[in-house]
């Protein structure tokens, strides 16, 4: 199968600051009019949905979509700085005229600078559609600060404050555009996120309950295949699937954020990627596949995680991580960790055992025993695993043998592409329970 990839109002001086002060925007503000791209109408939906097989988990459509553009006002990663974000909303529309609860969606890793979700041929915006919008969910999901029309300096990736603000921004300028876009939204809030997006989700519903109870009605956040634990993740010995992309997004992203992950980027990085790397990503014109087929980033079938991984690290710029302590990379890598809160609402994690790029063992499994420690009760944890295995395994199993054609194409396309329907059929179920 393919898939398609409130204005915040202050009563007092403590809510103004929160929402952006006085000297700028209010966060969440609508900086343009909102801009209706189209109308995806059921049967185009079902179409499409019936041809790519993904019907069999979304079900057909019993609403139109309307696709809107949103451009809104939201802070930095420093205090005091305004800037914007854009994204995309979808309206229920057609025979589905009820109140609609809202899913704040955070989407996955992206490397492309001008990418935005605010485009009905886009396959994760499609997904979205399918899955919720066209079951009766309003749907907002952010391009991120630093994509699209941001004018932010850059993509702070996996910092978990500014992830948070984005899409909890995201939330309030769908309130501010549905009465213009001829959306009733119920009040009910519900977040959720795949891959980098399961991190800021996460994230974004911690700081929701934390910081603003009172302004959203949070329900229920369902956190699909998301990076939780990045200080364990970085003393896991074998790299990852896709390293050579997730890694150097992540340390110099933190440099940029914290300033102190490595004092000069020869000591991190290797050459010729030391050269360039602080400004490869998101890049303006290359893609996961161009970014290796250019040379700007080693990959390809015969280069394994763990070669790629040495071919642009340091080895002692790793090592030291490793190690723990006060290493600059490990200390920012625990204050982007989301283990340690409790979750007022119901929560959902779902990930898929066989994940390569985002083991479960390393962050859906920490992540629940971190939440099952202090006695939550509220919180599941799904494995979809045994439905990936069973719709793309050869003969109903994973591929064993690591030099094989098949072992290469299962568990490379096994993060981005087989598991996130079958996470998101599990989220919906969730929201349809207490929607």
């Amino acid at each position: 199968m393919t898939y398609f990839r409130l204005s915040c109002i202050a009563a007092a001086a403590v809510l103004l600051v929160a929402c952006g002060g006085s000297d700028g925007p209010q966060r969440g503000e609508l900086l343009d009019p909102p801009a209706t791209l189209a109308t995806l109408s059921a049967a185009q939906i079902d179409a499409a949905t019936a041809g790519s097989g993904l019907q069999a988990i979304s079900g057909k459509a019993k609403c139109d979509v309307k696709v809107v553009g949103l451009n809104y006002s939201t802070v930095g990663v420093r205090e005091g700085e305004n800037t914007n974000a854009s994204g995309v909303m979808l309206v229920p529309a057609g025979n589905c005229t009820g109140a609609a609860a809202l899913v704040a969606y955070a989407k996955g890793t992206d490397v492309q600078k001008p990418h935005t979700l605010a485009n009905p041929q886009d396959s994760e915006t499609f997904l979205l559609a399918a899955m919720y919008a066209a079951q009766g969910y309003a749907v907002v999901a952010t391009d991120y600060l630093g994509f699209a029309k941001s004018t932010y300096a850059y993509h702070p990736y996996l910092h978990a404050d500014s992830e948070a603000t984005s899409v909890i921004d995201s939330v309030r300028a769908a309130r501010a555009a549905a009465p213009s876009v001829g959306a009733s939204l119920s009040g009910k809030v519900m977040f959720t996120g795949y891959s980098q997006g399961g991190h800021s989700s996460m994230a974004a519903h911690r700081a929701a309950e934390r910081d603003y109870g009172s302004e959203f009605n949070v329900v229920a956040g369902a956190h699909l295949a998301g990076p939780y634990n990045l200080s364990g993740s970085l003393r896991v010995p074998d790299a990852v699937v896709g390293v050579q992309f997730f890694v150097p997004y992540l340390v110099t992203s933190w440099q940029k954020v914290y300033g102190n992950v490595y004092s000069d980027v020869k000591t991190a990085f290797k050459l010729p990627y030391s050269g360039y790397i602080e400004t490869l990503l998101p890049n303006p014109t290359l893609n996961y596949t161009t970014l290796v087929t250019s040379g700007a980033l080693p990959g390809g079938p015969d280069v394994t995680p763990n070669q790629a991984r040495d071919l642009v690290f340091q080895p002692q710029f790793l090592a030291a991580a490793q190690a723990g302590g006060s290493n600059p990379l490990f200390m920012a890598a625990r204050k982007n960790d989301l283990l340690g809160w409790s979750p007022k609402s119901r929560v959902l994690l779902c990930g898929g055992a066989g994940d390569p790029t985002v083991p479960p063992a390393v962050h859906q499994q920490v992540m629940k025993a971190d939440f099952d420690s202090r006695g939550l009760t509220n919180v599941a944890s799904v494995d979809v695993d045994p439905l990936v295995q069973a719709t793309f395994g050869p003969g109903g199993k994973a591929p064993t043998d690591p030099a094989s054609a098949a072992f290469a194409t299962y568990y490379g396309s096994y993060h981005g592409t087989y598991e996130p329907p079958f996470c998101h059929a599990q989220a919906r179920a969730l929201f349809d329970a207490i929607k």
